[in-house]
């Protein structure tokens, strides 16, 4: 019976994961936070929470728009992304990633982190 019960909590743990939203719906001039907040404040689940990662953000829709990373309120970086593309960006302990539309309409992203390997 224990058995069962450690099988089902790990196969509900490995689904958490899928559970977390990544694509969003940006409207025109709605700056969207998608980490530094905390849990249950952020738009986005970052599994590497508290240490050095790498977001990856997708244009899903047919307008450019920005990212922006900010940290204790200083900006650090923006970057534009255009229709399709694809940007990989070191998101430092700390950081948080902000994305801005443009004012000509709305379009979508997706957010997804990925773990910073020791070289």
């Amino acid at each position: 019976m224990k058995v069962l019960i450690v099988t089902i909590c790990l196969l509900f743990l490995t689904q958490l994961e899928s559970f977390a939203q990544t694509e969003f719906k940006l409207d025109p001039s709605q700056s969207m936070l998608m980490t530094g907040k905390g849990p249950g404040q952020d738009a986005t689940i970052n599994p590497y929470d508290g240490e050095d990662c790498y977001a990856v953000v997708q244009n899903l829709g047919k307008r450019t728009f920005s990212i922006r990373i900010q940290q204790k309120g200083t900006l650090i970086q923006t970057k534009d992304i255009r229709a399709g593309e694809v940007q990989k960006v070191k998101l430092l302990k700390g950081q948080e990633l902000y994305l801005d539309p443009n004012d000509k309409g709305t379009t979508q992203a997706s957010v997804d982190y990925e773990k910073i390997e020791a070289e």
